[in-house]
């Protein structure tokens, strides 16, 4: 793992949003934990309070919950330059109802809630940036709430297919189902439909 890489990747990403100094890349450096997964390598699991922000430097991941009949349903799916967690235990402190596993060998980056909370006031940039953030994921929640119960599955897959170019090679078909809501099967067909319209 070259850590020199994936800060140089991390901060690229931070400042896709706000400015940072060279002294404050150095600040936000020194509170960096480094993570590596292997694929099926848990990163969270239910029960579990969330107490980190969590960016994927390397490799794919997704979080899931199990419903009363034992079955996955998945939540979020995450690809490189992605961050990924159970958002509602980090801010609540409360135990996780999901897990977040590795579906590739992963390396992850991650900044404890504790050490966040002191960048907010020794820089700026950094609250503001979480603030967008959080912003937009709230953005996505209510879009992906809204589509769930208002919109035709094609839209939807044909909506996530164009929101998300390339993800859907990485990771198996059943997953891209379940994040979808659908079966595997009507998956196919919507994947053919859409080739077909497209073409």
């Amino acid at each position: 793992m070259d850590t020199d890489i994936i800060i140089s990747q991390l901060t690229e990403h931070f400042q896709e949003i706000v400015p940072l100094k060279e002294e404050e890349i150095n600040i936000v450096t020194q509170k960096l934990e480094f993570i590596q997964l292997k694929k099926k390598e848990y990163l969270l699991r239910e029960g579990q309070v969330s107490r980190h922000m969590r960016f994927i430097a390397q490799g794919s991941l997704y979080a899931y919950h199990i419903d009363e009949k034992g079955k996955e349903n998945i939540t979020q799916l995450g690809i490189e330059n992605w961050w990924i967690n159970d958002l509602y235990s980090y801010l609540s402190e409360q135990p996780s109802r999901m897990f977040i596993q590795a579906n590739e060998d992963a390396t992850i980056v991650q900044i404890s809630k504790t050490n966040l909370e002191l960048l907010y006031k020794e820089i700026p940039s950094i609250s503001e940036f979480w603030r967008l953030k959080m912003q937009s994921a709230y953005v996505t929640l209510q879009e992906r709430t809204f589509e769930h119960s208002r919109v035709d599955a094609y839209t939807k897959y044909r909506n996530f297919v164009t929101a998300y170019r390339n993800i859907e090679q990485r990771f198996p078909q059943y997953m891209i189902a379940s994040y979808l809501g659908i079966t595997v099967e009507y998956l196919s067909y919507l994947r053919k439909k859409h080739l077909s319209d497209v073409s």
